[in-house]
């Protein structure tokens, strides 16, 4: 990897602290610890490592959900971010090559006619998404036919997919499968519409600090830094990505 001089520090941390942002809503990937309050998770280890590695002292920003993150990324809160790499994020964020890919699909209602997450997108049918997610951009972008109601966070988005008849709800299939277990008689649909790419990224204008962070994913997923990471928090529903 690229050697670190102050020069690099000074670029990845122009405050002399790695700030390192994190999307609070990415359950698989973030989680804040009971006693202390403060973050913890996949996402959380990553960085700290970084840190380590960049001889910085570190230093978390907890955000609600990652639309809040990206959004920040002009405004000088974070350093390093760790979210899902979308086309419409990467006008502000130079992102790595993905970490981590999470599956997406549907949960459907009891006696749903739609058994694939092929058979969604048709006339009539109404989605109902948490808004900001990068399956949501990816939605947003894909469907043609169907009608994409958003709303804020899982939680909230499965009430309303319930109490309001919705055909499909749509979310990371590790989180639909903890829905699924309190709708009875749901199921999740076949397939996917997509795998959310979970990658790091810094500011636009870094170009040395997004080289060196690109080469860091890469070496964290050949050493396995990213499995022991994974293990250690005891996530499931994560496929670690191929090497760039």
């Amino acid at each position: 990897m690229t050697e670190v001089t102050a020069a690099l520090r000074s670029e990845f941390a122009p405050t002399g602290t790695l700030r390192v942002g994190l999307n609070m809503s990415n359950f698989l990937l973030t989680r804040t610890d009971a006693a202390t309050g403060k973050p913890l998770g996949v996402a959380h280890d990553l960085g700290r490592e970084l840190a380590r590695r960049l001889g910085l002292p570190v230093e978390f920003v907890s955000h609600p959900n990652p639309g809040a993150l990206a959004g920040a990324a002009g405004s000088n809160v974070w350093d390093v971010g760790f979210l899902g790499a979308e086309p419409q994020r990467a006008n502000e964020i130079d992102f790595t090559a993905a970490y981590v890919e999470i599956e997406s699909t549907y949960l459907v209602p009891p006696g749903s006619p739609l058994k694939h997450a092929n058979d969604v997108d048709r006339k009539g049918v109404r989605i109902i998404v948490p808004e900001k997610a990068a399956y949501e951009l990816y939605l947003t972008r894909t469907i043609k036919n169907a009608e994409l109601v958003r709303d804020k966070g899982g939680d909230l988005c499965f009430k309303r997919f319930v109490d309001e008849k919705f055909d499909a709800l749509a979310g990371l299939k590790p989180r639909l499968i903890s829905d699924q277990a309190k709708f009875p008689g749901s199921t999740i649909v076949d397939g996917n519409f997509t795998a959310v790419l979970q990658a790091a990224g810094v500011p636009k204008g870094r170009p040395n600090a997004a080289k060196y962070l690109a080469a860091f994913i890469e070496d964290a997923k050949a050493s396995g830094l990213v499995a022991r990471a994974i293990a250690d928090n005891k996530v499931v529903g994560l496929t670690i990505s191929a090497p760039a």
